[in-house]
């Protein structure tokens, strides 16, 4: 239990560093990833206006995988995410991975993005 309260802070802590970067603005808007145990979760928010723009995640009909946790369902949550965002006119984002480091699922959604024509 404490360790895992441990992990959590000091993932809150390199959150709070990167956050002081990082502002989505209307021409550039912030890409925010969020990994549970089980699913992902992705959001293109406008920081100036406070909104969300698009938004994708396993548990979307559409994305629906049984084992939403893995790599390969994050690479769907990149690829939604993506067309989305051309939906809504938007092809250039900042990417913020929320405190989590740059591998596994989390890289994984970041590459599908990009493969599928966000630019970051």
């Amino acid at each position: 239990m404490k360790r895992k309260k441990l992990k959590t802070i000091r993932r809150v802590r390199r959150q709070a560093g990167i956050r002081k970067r990082l502002v989505g603005l209307p021409d550039r808007p912030r890409l925010a990833v969020f990994r549970s145990a089980r699913h992902m979760y992705a959001q293109i928010i406008d920081d100036l206006a406070g909104r969300t723009l698009a938004a994708a995640s396993t548990l979307d009909k559409g994305a629906r995988n049984p084992a939403g946790g893995n790599r390969q369902a994050a690479g769907t949550v990149g690829e939604t995410i993506a067309e989305r965002a051309r939906k809504a006119g938007i092809t250039r984002v900042v990417f913020d991975r929320r405190g989590y480091h740059y591998h596994g699922r989390v890289k994984a959604l970041a590459e599908a993005a990009r493969k599928a024509g966000l630019e970051f």
